[in-house]
């Protein structure tokens, strides 16, 4: 910086103004970092100190004035990435409410630095040349794609920005919002100056199009962060100080022009339609307080679902498509828009709910709308219908909205595809491919069965849109989604037991949600369907279709699953553009092409999907449990937990099963249910994947078996498919000893690599979506374990007697709340929430109980499972795994019936995992060490420790009656408060570590003493690592010294070196850190010396802000 600093100096005439700024650009780029990291170290200083923080002028406020000021000019630089140096220390400082008049005079400046980054730079122009400021762009990216990952980032960091300068100064973003609007429709309204040019029409990236594209962020931002009094109608702000009445006027004011303004603009290229339709999403906002302009704002949406290219038909390359992709675009972007207004603003538009109802008859009635588009209407409706206060209206409105959708379900065309596996694949046109080959390539064909298709499917995929938007806003009533007649108030909500603990009928649900009324219609279609679906994958079918050349690729994967498996940059154009894997699975032919074969896959899994989403819908509105429909519910249980369905899913299919259906089950059910309506479906499930992740992961974990190789493991292609169908047609336990091995994955045409790539996903996603599913119910993370971590936060208040705390959320979360109590994630609470959590609060006891005490079945296989994934070569499932066993350790270590597979299993293969050493373990080491930690306190030394092993250990007494046995906790029956411990202790876990290599019996005795005296957590597992680490480097010397750093070829399960073993630390650290000499002297203290030097007084001058005293 210094040499570039020079050399400016001593050319000063030869230089642009450019050229300065390109020899400069490191030195400011540091220069600007160097400020604001200075600031951003000093925060709490700045924030102490009430002279500068009150603003009252003194010396220190003047200063830091000053060097803000300085840090502000800086952002005038026309590098985006000298801003970007900055960002992170403004959002800190404007993070902290007393900062707010401190930072008022640069308010100003940083909107207009930020705002003007986010506009896209025309990198063609850069490119070639062209650009006013090509060389510095081309200092700061090296090319597009880092200017791209960098802008990026940018956006995502100032949208807390803005909202916190829209909280802080609501009259200021708002006139912002106005000025910079004005300009850009007076000069960019009409396309001005219309580059980029595609016959008529801008294009994507033209000048005006950018422009517009750049200003939806901050619009959006800086409305969403303005607190709500700024906004409120002036009733709302009678009892406020006149400086804020002042405020709301003109903000109101100014912001009723913005909408104006936006609402007004008509332009008439369809890119530019694109960009208004993205501001008016944004306007509803301002709406939810103001609703002059909302109707107009609809009105113009619902006219641009219409829009049509009459130029379609003269445009190159249009290859006979109905509507342009521009056109297709702006349909999708409008109808998403639609209902993001609807959800937001449903109770402004229920007074024109019959004149909106008219509207999109009349264009559901075109025949012209994208099957998207007609899905977005009924979402569109049914919101608004949410907000009518009658529920018997609302009911009678949703099923009016939904009646083309179950008049369709009910028709004899989707009652005889889904009724048999056969007649749904002759819906498919799959059966017709077994005596004419070429009908899967016939246009009539073609053409006629999408249509059936897309209309089956879309009745299925209208409801499911509905049923969630009816679903969010009853949970969003008053009554939290309780049903009023049962909701428990607030001063009752600690009880253990509530009227709504159990069966509800479908008229008591409906008063909330006016979806639930349809059930009995859907519910016996939809279980037709999902189960003729999933019998198409049974072996008998299978070694039909595998035999067949063309049949073979309806079991087949889809071209975007194989796209998602590759890791591939979305911005090279997805699985249709360059690099993508369109085409790939049938050899040259995707679903875009008039071919039925490469539809099927995709076809299948929507299909699939939607069905287990629609019953994860029917278990989170409780339809499952309601007493109308329980003699349909054994029917339900014969479908989704069918042993041939189970034994015959692939690995994708039921990891969609966890995530869309189970685990909205677990946490919909009501407490006294539990057995009744989950024992039937958890004990074959439980069981069944047991078998099926061991089957899994046996060729990985043991290459060297009979039935493990290389070959095993790789998926299913088109060249291996007759003699897979003959060991099909068996049926017996060898096909699905390969079929798991694989993941049950056929890749068609796939080529090797990227098949080896779906097959590893497909494998780490079903154990991963396990462990995320038992974390979910067992209170460890999601909707339960907020619950949980807000006792926590109110404990902590409490204890600390700070209110405030109840009222913050997380520092890394915007919150608006003003003063309202907020949960634990900052999200905003109800009035009703302590009746909800109270009502959770027992699930979450009860679910633990049940899942581990209750049912042996469940238990056994659930615990045998969890146990298992501890010791599979994938750190996701692993470490959450290992939260899972401290959770089953506090519920049920006290039990003697589990004393075998905790003190044994569990403790061996933790205690393999960590003296083995694998390089796919290496940063799990402390988790494991302290499930072993967990283990061994509480089944060897009878002590108790704080819920997911923290904590000291607590230790029990003896009982004074039998010396032999440990007194029981007072928490036994309260895991969430630490659980128990095993009063007859065991010598299991003893017996295991006396087996490894050098470790005697007096080991275990000095171990012993040593975790009975000290307790502290990190000493206890200091201790539990030292003595592993000597088992560990005898087991080394028993395999010949082998350590991973003397490996030519990586491996999975190959000894981390001793750089990444955490057992090694210890000796790493005395080995490689000298001794620290009288007085150490690094590099940066000489550079700050010899800086100093040169600027004592400026160095004092910024010194003297941040001194502690």
């Amino acid at each position: 910086a210094e040499a570039e600093t020079a050399q400016c100096q001593l050319f000063p005439n030869n230089l642009t103004e450019q050229q300065r700024r390109v020899l400069q650009f490191q030195y400011h780029r540091k220069l600007s970092k160097m400020m604001a990291m200075l600031v951003g170290s000093h925060i709490g200083f700045i924030s102490a100190d009430k002279e500068i923080v009150k603003n009252q002028g003194g010396t220190k406020h003047q200063i830091l004035s000053s060097y803000l000021s300085l840090l502000s000019n800086i952002l005038s630089h026309p590098s985006g990435r000298i801003c970007h140096e900055q960002i992170n220390t403004w959002i800190a400082l404007l993070r902290d409410p007393t900062m707010s008049k401190l930072l008022s005079p640069y308010l100003q400046t940083l909107l207009n630095a930020y705002m003007s980054h986010l506009v896209r730079l025309p990198w063609n122009d850069v490119e070639d040349g062209t650009h006013e400021l090509t060389s510095l762009i081309q200092t700061s990216w090296e090319e597009k794609e880092e200017y791209d990952s960098w802008l990026m980032d940018l956006r995502s960091k100032c949208s807390q920005l803005f909202k916190y300068i829209a909280q802080i100064n609501p009259k200021l973003a708002a006139a912002t919002l106005h000025t910079k609007l004005e300009y850009l429709l007076t000069h960019h309204g009409n396309g001005q100056p219309r580059n980029l040019t595609n016959g008529e029409q801008l294009q994507q990236w033209s000048f005006a199009c950018v422009q517009f594209e750049g200003f939806h962020q901050p619009l959006d931002n800086l409305l969403q962060g303005m607190p709500s009094w700024s906004l409120a109608e002036k009733e709302d702000c009678a009892n406020s100080d006149p400086g804020r009445l002042e405020i709301r006027a003109s903000v109101r004011s100014s912001l009723n022009q913005v909408a104006n303004m936006i609402i007004s603009w008509n332009p008439t290229d369809v890119w530019l339609k694109f960009r208004r339709t993205t501001l008016v999403n944004a306007l509803k906002y301002y709406w939810q307080y103001d609703p002059t302009t909302l109707l107009t704002g609809v009105d113009a949406m619902l006219t641009y679902l219409a829009t049509s290219d009459d130029h379609m038909a003269t445009r190159p390359h249009s290859n006979g498509k109905k509507h342009s992709d521009e056109i297709v675009s702006l349909r999708k972007r409008t109808g998403a828009c639609l209902v993001s207004i609807s959800k937001k603003v449903p109770h402004h538009l229920v007074p024109w709910l019959a004149q909106l109802s008219e509207r999109v008859k009349n264009l559901l009635s075109s025949n012209d709308l994208l099957p998207m588009n007609e899905m977005h209407l009924y979402e569109f409706l049914s919101c608004v219908a949410t907000a009518v206060e009658d529920p018997l209206a609302r009911s009678n409105f949703v099923s009016d909205v939904l009646s083309n959708a179950i008049n369709v379900l009910d028709s004899i065309e989707v009652k005889n595809a889904v009724n048999s596996v056969e007649g749904l694949m002759a819906t498919l046109g799959i059966s017709a491919a077994t005596n004419d080959p070429s009908s899967v390539t016939n246009p009539l064909v073609v053409k006629q069965t999408t249509e059936l298709y897309v209309k089956m499917f879309s009745a299925f995929n209208q409801l499911l849109s509905v049923g969630k938007r009816c679903h969010e806003a009853a949970k969003k009533r008053p009554g939290g989604g309780l049903p009023p007649t049962t909701a428990t108030p607030p001063t009752l909500s600690t009880q253990s037991n509530f009227p709504d603990e159990g069966p509800i009928s479908l008229s008591d649900l409906a008063i909330n949600d006016p979806f639930v009324p349809l059930w009995p219609r859907i519910l016996p279609t939809l279980l037709c369907a999902l189960d003729a679906v999933l019998q198409l994958w049974h072996p008998n079918y299978q070694a039909v279709l595998l035999r067949h050349n063309i049949q073979r690729y309806a079991l087949a994967i889809s071209d975007e699953e194989a796209y998602l498996a590759t890791k591939q940059d979305s911005t090279a154009g997805g699985v249709y553009g360059e690099g993508g894997t369109a085409g790939s699975i049938v050899s040259g032919w995707d679903r875009r092409d008039v071919n039925l074969a490469p539809k099927w896959s995709g076809w299948l899994n929507e299909l699939r999907h939607t069905c287990f989403q629609l019953l994860g819908l029917a278990a989170g509105q409780r339809v499952l449990f309601a007493p109308e429909l329980a003699g349909i519910f054994p029917r339900f249980v014969s479908v989704i937990v069918d042993e041939r369905h189970l034994k015959s899913m692939e690995n994708r299919h039921l990891t969609q099963y966890l995530k869309q259906f189970l685990e909205i089950l677990l946490l919909s059910c009501p407490a006294t249910l539990y057995q009744s309506h989950l024992s039937p479906i958890l004990g074959p499930l439980f069981e069944h994947l047991q078998y099926r992740l061991q089957c899994n992961w046996a060729p990985i974990i043991e290459p060297n078996t009979l039935r493990s190789s290389s070959e095993t493991t790789k998926a299913l292609t088109t060249p291996a498919c007759e003699n897979a169908a003959a060991l099909a047609s068996n049926t017996g336990e060898e096909w699905f000893l390969t079929y798991y091995a694989r993941c049950g994955l056929f890749v068609g045409d796939l080529d090797a690599v990227t098949g080896e790539e779906v097959v590893e996903k497909a494998r780490v996603e079903l154990s991963r979506a396990l462990s995320d599913c038992l974390q979910a119910a067992l209170a460890l993370k999601g909707e339960w374990g907020l619950v949980l971590a807000n006792q926590a936060k109110e404990e902590q208040a409490v204890k600390k007697n700070d209110p405030s705390k109840l009222k913050s959320g997380p520092r890394t979360r915007f919150n608006d709340q003003e003063g309202r109590r907020v949960n634990a994630d900052g999200t905003p609470r109800s009035e009703n929430d302590i009746a909800i959590e109270a009502r959770k609060t027992l699930r979450i006891n009860s679910m633990c109980r049940f899942l581990l005490l209750e049912n042996e079945k469940i238990a056994g296989f659930l615990v045998l499972t969890v146990i298992q994934c501890l010791g599979y070569p994938d750190v996701y499932t692993c470490r959450r795994c290992a939260r899972i066993c401290h959770r089953i350790l506090e519920t049920v270590s006290w039990n003697e019936q589990y004393t075998d597979l905790l003190g044994n299993k569990m403790f061996s293969i933790v205690v393999k995992a960590i003296v083995t050493e694998p390089k796919w373990m290496v940063g799990l080491e402390w988790d494991m060490i302290n499930v072993l930690r967990d283990v061994y306190c509480r089944l060897v030394l009878g002590q108790t420790l704080l819920p997911g092993g923290q904590g000291p250990g607590l230790q029990q007494p003896r009982d004074p009656t039998n010396p032999a046995l440990f007194e029981q906790s007072k928490s036994v029956d309260k895991p969430l408060q630490g659980g128990g411990v095993l009063c007859r202790s065991s010598d299991m876990p003893r017996v295991i570590l006396s087996r490894l290599p050098s470790i005697s019996v007096e080991n275990i005795q000095t171990l012993d003493k040593g975790l009975t005296e000290k307790r502290a957590a990190k000493d206890q597992k200091d201790l539990l690592r030292e003595l592993l680490l000597a088992a560990a480097e005898a087991l080394k010397e028993t395999e010949g010294g082998f350590s991973g750093n003397d490996s030519t070829f990586g491996s999975l399960f190959e000894r981390a070196g001793t750089a990444e073993s955490l057992l090694n630390q210890k000796a790493q650290r005395s080995a490689i850190v000298p001794d620290i000499p009288e007085k150490l002297v690094t590099y940066s203290m000489m550079q700050k010396h010899k800086e100093q030097e040169n600027t004592d007084e400026q160095a004092a001058a910024l010194g003297d802000i941040f001194k502690l005293s």
